[in-house]
């Protein structure tokens, strides 16, 4: 399952937007490392099912099918909260890193209203930097990395003297925070220095290396949250002109929260990430909700379109992940498992994916006798090299049956 972590300093809104997306209940404070262990939980990337083009009642498994959404299951990470020096082990700095090397993408979650100081203390709203907040937990990436790079760079020459190449000796270092050979090959080419012997690497060759190799094997999108603040606005301008080369979504996670919670006790009608809510007339509010959804309607989502919290995950899976929503079957024609279940699960395979490795992923043994995919839309035998493409509907036929 693919793995999502939420990083940012200490009440940025991080553990709201945890609760929000995955309707748990962690504890939700305003004094500093409320999150001492991290919140796991499902969330969900949410795509459009492709039963309504087959014309088919689907019947999901593995996932969930509402209003023809396809609500694909990921796994959020609550991280605790950073501060400078983490990367030295300061605060709760080893824990967040050790767990953050595990996510495959990352949400920055950033208070856009200026109500934390540069420590992560609650401060009078637009005092506070949120640039200068993301510069911080950016800075103390790439340190980490780079610690770790200049930790071992004696046995990546041993290694490399030996006779092992040197991208694979780089990786080996970072492969147990989810570096691959791809990643190092595409950071040492961003910075010139794929022809450079590791010996000749200066400190701010080195540095700028990592930093690369954090942006490539981490990607991460900016979340700046709390703007539905008087003093966001200006802020959240800030945010997406001083990173231009990152993704900035604006998000209220206490307003996701906040229908989100009253979707669950029957109070409205809402589908997270929609643009819109209905309030169910058989159930009446008080004056303080009425005011609460009122306010969501016309300050967020008339402002934003969205609350943000739904419209992040999607982007992180869809876009910086780039991954594909596939579908395979037993029964091409029929859309079915062999239980007779249309359409019963869905995988999120990265771009670039095979055919073989959807085959992999299903069972082991499906990949050992890998004959070929029959596509359900016109009935091609498709290689078992083919790059699955997202809404593939396929049958995996192989000479091994799947357990």
């Amino acid at each position: 399952m693919i793995k999502i972590g939420l990083i940012g300093k200490t009440n940025t809104g991080k553990t709201t937007f945890f609760n929000s997306a995955t309707l748990a209940s962690a504890e939700i404070s305003n004094y500093p490392f409320t999150t001492k262990q991290a919140n796991i939980g499902n969330a969900h990337a949410i795509t459009v099912c492709v039963h309504k083009e087959f014309g088919v009642q689907d019947n999901p498994k593995n996932s969930r099918c509402i209003d023809g959404w396809r609500f694909i299951p990921v796994e959020l990470v609550d991280l605790p909260g950073l501060i400078k020096g983490a990367w030295e082990g300061k605060g709760l700095g080893n824990q967040f890193l050790s767990i953050a090397a595990q996510s495959d993408a990352l949400l920055h979650i950033v208070d856009a209203s200026g109500s934390i100081d540069a420590s992560g203390k609650i401060a009078e709203p637009g005092s506070g930097d949120p640039v200068a907040d993301v510069g911080d937990i950016e800075e103390e990436l790439v340190m980490w990395y780079l610690k770790l790079f200049e930790a071992n760079r004696d046995k990546i020459s041993r290694n490399v003297d030996s006779g092992i190449e040197p991208v694979a000796a780089i990786t080996e270092v970072f492969r147990g925070i989810g570096v691959r050979e791809d990643h190092v090959q595409m950071a040492l080419a961003q910075n010139n220095l794929a022809s450079v012997p590791l010996d000749d690497f200066g400190p701010q060759q080195s540095k700028d290396f990592c930093w690369s190799l954090r942006d490539i094997s981490k990607p991460t999108l900016i979340v700046a949250n709390k703007v539905d603040l008087p003093t966001a606005t200006d802020n959240f301008r800030r945010l997406r002109e001083e990173y231009k080369d990152m993704i900035v979504v604006p998000s209220s996670a206490d307003a996701e929260l906040t229908l989100r919670r009253a979707e669950s006790r029957g109070l409205i009608r809402y589908i997270p990430g929609d643009e819109r809510f209905e309030i169910n007339e058989q159930t009446p509010l008080n004056d303080k909700q009425k005011w609460a959804l009122n306010f969501i309607r016309k300050d967020i989502l008339g402002e934003y379109m969205r609350t943000g919290v739904q419209f992040a995950i999607n982007v992180a899976v869809f876009k910086l992940l780039k991954m594909n929503a596939v579908y395979p079957v037993a029964d091409a024609k029929k859309m079915s498992d062999k239980h007779g279940n249309v359409l019963p699960d869905v995988y999120l395979m990265r771009s670039g994916s095979t055919v073989e490795d959807l085959a992999r992923e299903i069972h082991s043994e499906l990949a050992k006798g890998l004959l070929y995919a029959l596509d359900a839309r016109d009935g091609l035998h498709l290689p078992t090299n083919y790059h699955l493409k997202d809404r593939d509907v396929l049958s995996i036929v192989s000479a091994k049956k799947k357990k």
